[in-house]
């Protein structure tokens, strides 16, 4: 039996691009920052979360070949590379305020939903990303 996941993945255009955004915006620490010589493992995750992390890669090879690596790479700069996260806060109106301010491409308000407040943003590689201030089973 499965127990919890541990890490995911995001395609990214621009690790360094996403490291701006992940960390300096959204307010993650980076977990791992390694050359494995065949591509660069970073990895980001919420400071207080370490046991989950989010590996923010470009699509290249040895992954997948340079055809399907060119092909991933149009994709996700379209906004179509498929990646999503959600993450929780204690405040999301608050959230919602301090990353509008930053310049966060938003895609939603706060709303209040069955489970809670969320609101929308994309990363700057097209990336959904939805933050949370969720009640009941959801929240943890």
């Amino acid at each position: 039996m499965l127990n919890r996941i541990v890490s995911s993945q995001l395609y990214v255009l621009d690790q360094d691009e996403a490291l701006d955004f992940y960390v300096g915006v959204l307010g993650l620490r980076v977990h791992t920052d390694a050359d494995l010589g065949f591509m660069r493992w970073l990895t980001v995750c919420v400071p207080d979360d370490p046991d989950h992390q989010i590996l923010l890669e470009r699509p290249a090879p040895p992954a997948v070949d340079e055809a399907t690596a060119a092909s991933v790479r149009e994709n996700v700069a379209k906004g179509a590379g498929g990646g999503w996260l959600m993450f929780t806060t204690d405040d999301a109106r608050a959230t919602y305020e301090r990353l509008r301010a930053k310049g966060v491409d938003m895609t939603s308000e706060p709303t209040e939903q069955p489970y809670g407040t969320d609101f929308g943003l994309r990363d700057p590689f097209g990336n959904a990303i939805r933050i949370g201030q969720l009640h009941g089973p959801a929240a943890s």
